[in-house]
């Protein structure tokens, strides 16, 4: 008998239980109809499920239709129980999309159908609830084609030739096949199902039994069971417990077969545990069977090393969830339950739930949970009443703020007590948005053996790494150890822990921190009456929307907002629609916090007083251990700095130390060969010429005299040059006359003259242009050559830009803007900052290409 994993997920309410029911009733598994909202029906069996009428956990049932026996999991519905689902899709082979026919496709369904994507599950579409009032077929078969994918296919007129022509389209071999035959073999659609190929789509109401025959028979003729290799393998999908407190292991075998009395083992359990009982579970019912083949999904007792996503046999551990939790709580214990008692009562049930997280928060002395929203919540402390016996109540929700870096650094930690020794160099590098943390060594053998970069890499991995700026985790950076160093005798591994720590701390101290929060894609549908009110709370939320689109008499946008600000917006928009709003929101991911400092200033975290996280060192003198600061670290390390040359060069602050490491500026045009190439595409070949060292400081310029320009004084530290460019572009009489005839001649022309200009006074350059009349367009920064280049964003003007960047830059560095704009001009002084006008600039531009013609020349 072939052997079938089939998952049913959906939007919330769109009939996916009722679905269920139909095809259990219909294969006779069951006798009696059940529904959600009698309470009765066979798969939402917790009392908690009942009493919401939602899917909070992953059940399945077991049905035989003709000589295929399928397994049915069916997965929450509900966005907050998101990792439930996702982790189920890694065990099926088929998936069945249920949409509803008077909503269409949901935000959440895309969400759903991305994850299908990325675990690579065939999926059949069900369209439910065809006999409502709105419900509107074509209109929603229009909606999977253009907001799921073109390969959804009508499969409720099989047998025709527009059928067969349809499907054929999706793929250039099935193309072929129809123009020779006429029409397709049922095994060439399945094929090309199975290879996500085509989607068939079918309509019915599961309610009325209506169109769910027809589905499954659809189910039964395109389905195939994969082809098993005999070697032992399972995918671990779900823990949890029965009614005698049991664990159990949910997996499906994906090789070989599975016994009784078998011993399962993994990397960290070499010993292994022995398989008490194998359970196929069919709602709260379950058989104990002596053996589990391929393809079956079961439940096993007696294992406790495994964790959902894990790999047994030749299968890989499952990468972790995409959805994760943005919402923190404070536990509140109310009975006088003992602190530990709970938090190891909570860590079976973080087992049991990915999506959970359980944190012992040791500066705050309390348990803290991670979820998605306020559902989740509610049903967790239900839960922890029913399974443990005690009450919790929860504080208020915060945000999961993260952090991340701007600039590339290298940290230093080094531990030197009486008796130990360890220093280790990482260079942390900001890597692209929403990528995590990767942890590599680019370290030489000869300088730290394997074993110690080893231990480097796991004391890495091994702890939650928290940023300076609020103490919230670190993300989306590279840490790549480059360098370290063990004593021959007084090294032990707990000395690389102490440095590893302190080295990751001490470059996010050196480096300039960004905060980040959590950001929702939400689609928004309200009446079309309301729609001036919910652009203009959606802009106070911070938020960024495309323009609306009208559906019958409704509105419908789309858009981005931070979580903060519109994860409690559904209460506002039920009052205002007068329930007739909707809102569907998903995690976009983490984008820099729209208001940093405040949330900094709340948060009030003191890096400094934080002594679990220390950024300072321990070095030894005169038989006796001394604590070094973070930012004198590098003054006592035994190891040379590690950071690339133009890295040393940034890190040193500027030209004045860029300039040190050449004899003359010869040497420095003669090392920098791109920018020659530069000079000489803007300005010609340059012609060679003779000079001995006594005439070189007598050549004359061949310009005429310009008028002198006072020198600013030198300072320390790194210095920034603000252009705005158009405002340039309009002032020189060159660049002006070239914009006449094109304006993206003039902008490449004022980015190669900058570009040399930098290459000779080694300062920062960000040069601005005005892109704030392009509808739609987000701020683009990029890097051309040594020069950056921002584009500025809808409704941000240069100078709006130049004021905040030189407002924050003044501070600490030497801040010159270029501007001829008055006013412009006032505010910038106010800053801090020196103006310096678009004519006068010219003059130095022309001073320094005269200087590097002489240099090169």
């Amino acid at each position: 008998m072939n052997r079938i994993a089939v998952g049913i997920l959906a939007h919330v309410d769109s009939g996916k239980t009722t679905l269920s029911e139909a095809l259990l009733y219909q294969t006779g598994t069951i006798s009696k109809l059940g529904r959600v909202d009698h309470r009765n029906s066979f798969l939402d069996t917790d009392s908690l499920e009942r009493d919401r009428g939602i899917t909070i956990f992953s059940k399945q049932a077991v049905f035989e239709y003709k000589d295929t026996r399928f397994t049915l999991l069916d997965t929450p519905g509900h966005v907050d129980f998101s990792a439930e689902t996702e982790r189920t899709l890694q065990v099926l082979d088929y998936a069945i999309l249920v949409v509803s026919a008077t909503d269409g496709v949901q935000s959440h369904t895309q969400t759903l159908w991305k994850l299908l994507a990325k675990y690579g599950v065939p999926c059949f579409i069900f369209v439910n609830k065809t006999d409502l009032d709105g419900a509107d077929s074509p209109f929603v078969m229009s909606q999977l084609k253009s907001r799921l994918s073109e390969n959804c296919i009508d499969f409720s007129k099989q047998g025709s030739e527009a059928f067969f022509e349809n499907i054929a389209l999706c793929d250039d071999a099935l193309l072929d096949s129809f123009y020779s035959d006429g029409s397709l073999a049922s095994d060439e659609i399945a094929a090309a199902i199975r290879s996500r190929k085509v989607f068939p789509c079918c309509f019915g109401s599961a309610l009325r039994l209506d169109g769910t025959e027809d589905f499954l028979e659809c189910l039964y003729k395109f389905t195939r069971q994969n082809d098993y290799p005999s070697k032992f393998g399972a995918k671990v999908f779900k823990i949890s417990e029965d009614s005698k407190n049991a664990r159990l292991t949910f997996m499906k075998i994906t090789g070989g077969s599975l016994k009784v009395k078998e011993v399962l083992r993994s990397p960290q359990n070499k010993d292994g545990e022995k398989v008490q009982q194998i359970r196929i579970y069919s709602g709260e019912n379950f058989t104990a069977v002596d053996e589990a083949e391929a393809g079956t999904v079961c439940a096993v007792t007696g294992i406790t090393f495994t964790s959902s996503g894990d790999g047994l046999g030749f299968e890989k551990n499952a990468a972790l969830p995409v959805l994760e939790p943005v919402l923190n709580y404070r536990i509140d214990l109310t009975d006088g339950t003992d602190v530990h008692t709970a938090l190891e009562k909570m860590k079976i049930l973080e087992a049991e739930d990915p999506q959970l997280k359980v944190v012992w928060n040791e500066r705050l002395g309390e348990i803290q949970v991670q979820l998605m929203g306020e559902i989740q919540l509610e049903v967790l402390k239900t839960l922890i009443s029913q399974r443990f016996g005690f009450n919790v109540e929860f504080g208020k929700g915060n945000i999961i703020y993260k952090e991340t870096i701007a600039n590339t650094v290298e940290g230093v930690g080094h531990f030197e007590p009486l008796r130990h020794y360890a220093e280790v160099h990482l260079l942390l590098k900001p890597a692209e948005r929403n990528s995590g943390l990767v942890f590599k060594s680019n370290c030489k053998e000869d300088l730290l053996d394997k074993n110690w970069q080893r231990l480097i890499l796991t004391h890495l991995y091994e702890k939650n790494h928290i940023g300076v700026l609020t103490g919230s985790p670190i993300t989306d950076m590279e840490i790549i150890l480059v360098s370290g160093k063990a004593h021959p005798k007084h090294t032990e591994g707990g000395d690389f822990r102490q440095a590893t720590y302190r080295a990751v701390r001490q470059g996010l101290r050196s480096a300039e921190s960004v905060l980040l929060e959590p950001v929702y894609s939400f689609t928004l549908e309200v009446p079309s009456v309301n729609i001036g009110r919910a652009m203009a709370d959606i802009q106070r939320m911070y938020g960024t929307f495309d323009q609306p689109e009208t559906v019958g008499e409704y509105s419908v946008i789309t858009g981005t907002a931070p979580v903060s600000e519109m994860c409690d917006y559904h209460k506002e928009l039920m009052q205002y629609t007068h329930g007739s709003g909707k809102l569907s929101c998903r995690l976009k991911g983490y984008e820099p916090c729209h208001n940093a400092e405040e949330v900094i200033a709340n948060l009030n975290y003191d890096c400094d007083a934080d002594t679990q996280n220390t950024a300072d060192s321990v070095f030894c003198s005169h038989g006796a251990g001394y604590n070094v600061k973070w930012d004198q670290v590098q003054s006592h390390m035994h190891l040379p700095c590690a950071l690339p040359t133009s890295e040393k060069i940034k890190a040193a602050g500027g030209s004045n130390s860029y300039f040190s490491s050449y004899k003359n500026k010869t040497d420095i045009f003669a090392a920098d060969k791109e920018l020659m190439q530069i000079f000489e595409q803007t300005y010609g070949p340059i012609k060679s010429r003779n000079f001995n060292s006594s005439t070189v400081g007598e050549v004359k310029s061949a310009t005429p005299k310009k008028e002198s320009v006072k020198k600013t004084p030198r300072y320390e530290g790194e210095e920034y040059l603000l252009v705005d460019g158009y405002n340039v572009i309009f002032s020189w009489d060159n660049l002006r006359e070239l914009s006449e005839s094109s304006i993206d001649g003039a902008r490449n022309t004022l980015v190669n003259i900058l570009c040399n200009y930098q290459g000779y006074k080694k300062c920062e350059v960000i040069l601005v242009f005005d892109a704030y009349k392009v509808k739609g367009n987000t701020r683009e920064i990029e890097k051309v050559n040594n020069i950056n280049i921002v584009y500025t964003k809808e409704a941000e003007t240069a100078d709006m830009y130049i004021e905040k960047v030189s407002h924050r830059l003044a501070q600490n560095h030497k801040v010159r803007v270029v501007t001829s704009d008055y006013l412009e001009q006032l505010i910038i002084l106010g800053n801090g900052a020196l103006r310096v006008s678009s004519r006068a600039f010219l003059s130095e531009v022309q001073e320094a290409e005269e200087e590097i013609r002489r240099i090169i020349s």
